[in-house]
């Protein structure tokens, strides 16, 4: 039975809300990264050709049920209250369409259910990266490029996707920059499977009315597949008052909506919806030409920082042996609808094909997400009224575009933050921006930025609500294996001390410090059960390795944090439920002191609750708080009672 000190959230203006009126702040994690493969060997870390993809299973992602309960300990033992738990399309309808793995969702709904029993509150995100595993990613089922007309085990062949499993050297092992790049996988959003699927899923009923599926029309026969498996699990899940709604999608691409069909990159910039990054510039045109099998050249784009401008690098054969991912007998829908001819080898027809419907030009996400967002609210709110929808725009869009208006009512801003620097380059470094003698400073510059980051994540749900709406960042984190991997050797020579991790604990103290100043909710990415400390598996997907925890750092002298990373970084101290508004939250981790101001309401019959994490207080630790009744910690909370109206200050301070 779920936990029923948990009770049902709902949202205030930007705050969620308890029964008690109580203002609570999630702190939560995604679980897993490996969700996003099957099991038992469907991580990215072993090669594949995807021919089994209609006999897939994902039970046992996150975790086989027999071991819930040790993750879930443990992720409780170190303060999180909430999970952003990951499905995706393909784990419940890999068979075909209107086909759904029973087995799964039964599985799936027991892991739900037990985290209720842990006292975690659940948000299901229906996971996506550049659409499908077999276009580089994971999310939709491998028979959305079959219904569409496409060939997935072409792509390799023809520059249609990067993936792992046909570019990687398995033999070879490790890191590859040569083959398969860091981060390469989130360069398929340029390349032509993704650019075709996306501008079909959010647009086809607009840009090709005549491509039908089974008498429906491409975009709408997409859309209906996706939310049936959305509704197979809320079916499940129904009856389960700690599940607060579900994710829309994660992290939406929009294909190739908005951007001329034969993009000058460098001078036509201002007039395309995302922003030109280094790599290989593909026009639409010069996607849908290579997808034909017609070889095309194409520039490779680079940052000068020097004049901190966009320069083409030299030109790239796309598809030079020729390969069409198209269908033997399937036309192009695009070129049916008119948007260029084979003709002399390929000639644009309608250079604003996917910029203007007539003389009106596209709003991508007024004319193609709302609706979208819509039709999920309609679908999940079907089976249970009071769900809340997550919702998210493509991440290249979040600073700029935000959250459209007219949105769902009771939408919650789950948009994604990353430190690039970070993410990107694997090293953690505040010395190098700006104040290489001073390390206070240093930090502080970093945490200024990372405030000024969120606040724009933040503002993009400011359409939401007049009176506010909650955010909470859907994704956060950082890569384990900075600087080649130096912890993990690190531990491999015997140090399982806190110093080999001081980068990646600095790191998420201060993006913590940056939520707290803000007062936002978050989910990390993330937790996998699998993960390894090996640079061919990591999360097993793709190399990439964000996990709090490994299977290789446990360690039962370490007792409860056992397998942790950097534990110290993210099991911080925080006011999980307060008695009345929030005003600001700090947490000196050198010194211990965590401080709560907050706007007390003793009309509110329930106590403010701060969780007090064993890392940082190994001691019954010192609080006070004037004015308020304060509680002896239990399980690594103390409840502060206020019994007179104002402002109210908490303070802790570890004791020796």
């Amino acid at each position: 039975m779920t936990d029923q000190t948990l009770g049902k959230l709902g949202i205030h203006g930007r705050w969620f809300v308890d029964g008690y009126g109580r203002r609570v702040i999630l702190r939560g994690v995604n679980l897993g990264g490996d969700c996003k493969v099957p099991a038992p060997r469907g991580g990215t870390n072993f090669p594949s050709d995807f021919l089994d993809h209609r006999t897939v299973s994902f039970i046992g992602r996150p975790f086989p049920l027999a071991d819930a309960p040790q993750h879930f300990e443990r992720l409780r033992h170190w303060g999180f209250n909430c999970l952003r738990l990951l499905t995706t399309w393909e784990a419940v309808s890999h068979a075909g369409p209107d086909q759904f793995d029973t087995a799964y969702l039964d599985y799936f709904a027991r892991i739900c259910e037990m985290a209720g029993e842990y006292g975690f509150y659940v948000f299901v995100d229906f996971h996506q990266d550049v659409w499908s595993r077999m276009s580089g990613g994971d999310g939709a089922p491998g028979w959305t490029f079959e219904a569409v007309g496409l060939d997935f085990t072409r792509f390799h062949a023809a520059g249609a996707a990067i993936v792992m499993q046909h570019a990687y050297d398995y033999a070879r092992g490790g890191r590859q920059e040569d083959r398969y790049p860091q981060m390469c996988w989130f360069s398929n959003h340029r390349r032509p499977a993704n650019g075709i699927m996306w501008s079909l899923f959010f647009a086809g009923a607009t840009l090709t009315p005549d491509c039908r599926i089974d008498g429906r029309n491409v975009q709408d026969y997409l859309q209906y597949h996706y939310r049936a498996a959305m509704h197979q699990v809320a079916l499940r899940l129904k009856d389960m008052p700690h599940v607060l709604g579900f994710d829309s999608l994660n992290e939406p691409g929009i294909g190739w909506l908005g951007q001329p069909l034969h993009r000058d990159y460098l001078s036509r910039q201002p007039e395309t919806p995302e922003p030109v990054r280094f790599g290989l510039a593909i026009s639409p045109l010069d996607g849908l030409l290579a997808a034909r099998g017609i070889p095309r050249m194409v520039p490779e784009v680079r940052f000068d920082r020097a004049t901190r401008t966009l320069e083409t690098v030299r030109e790239v054969p796309l598809n030079p042996d020729g390969v069409s991912i198209w269908r033997d007998g399937v036309p192009c829908p695009f070129e049916a609808a008119g948007a260029y001819t084979l003709e002399n080898n390929g000639t644009p027809l309608d250079d604003a094909f996917f910029t203007h419907q007539g003389n009106h030009r596209f709003d991508v996400e007024a004319d193609f997400l709302v609706p979208f967002f819509h039709s999920v609210a309609e679908t999940i709110r079907a089976v249970r009224e009071d769900w809340l929808l997550f919702a998210e725009v493509s991440p290249f869009r979040t600073h700029t575009a935000g959250l459209p208006p007219g949105m769902p009512e009771r939408t919650v801003n789950a948009s994604h933050w990353y430190d690039a620097r970070t993410l990107q380059g694997k090293r953690f470094a505040p010395r190098e921006f700006g104040h290489a003698t001073d390390r206070a400073a240093g930090e502080e510059a970093v945490c200024a930025r990372y405030v000024s980051e969120l606040s724009r994540v933040e503002a993009a749900g400011t359409s939401l609500s007049a009176h506010g709406a909650p955010t909470i960042v859907g994704e956060f984190g950082i890569p384990f294996d900075l600087d080649q991997g130096a912890a993990y050797a690190a531990w491999n020579a015997g140090d399982h001390g806190d110093a080999p991790w001081a980068d990646h604990t600095l790191a998420l103290s201060l993006m913590y410090d940056a939520m707290d100043r803000l007062l936002l909710s978050s989910a990390q990415w993330n937790y996998t059960a699998s993960n390894r400390n090996d640079a061919a598996i990591g999360d097993g997907w793709n190399q990439e390795d964000l996990s709090i925890y490994s299977i290789d750092q446990e360690d039962a002298a370490r007792g409860a944090d056992s397998g942790g990373r950097a534990v110290k970084g993210f099991s911080r101290p925080y006011a999980r439920r307060v008695q009345g508004t929030p005003r600001s939250v700090s947490f000196d981790p050198a010194q211990g002191e965590f401080k709560l101001v907050f706007e007390a309401d003793p009309a509110i019959a329930a106590p403010t609750e701060i969780f007090l994490p064993a890392i940082h207080y190994p001691q019954t630790p010192a609080i006070a708080a004037e004015g308020c009744r304060i509680s002896s910690p239990r399980e690594g909370v103390v409840a502060v009672l206020a019994e007179t109206p104002g402002l109210k200050t908490v303070i802790v301070r570890p004791t020796c």
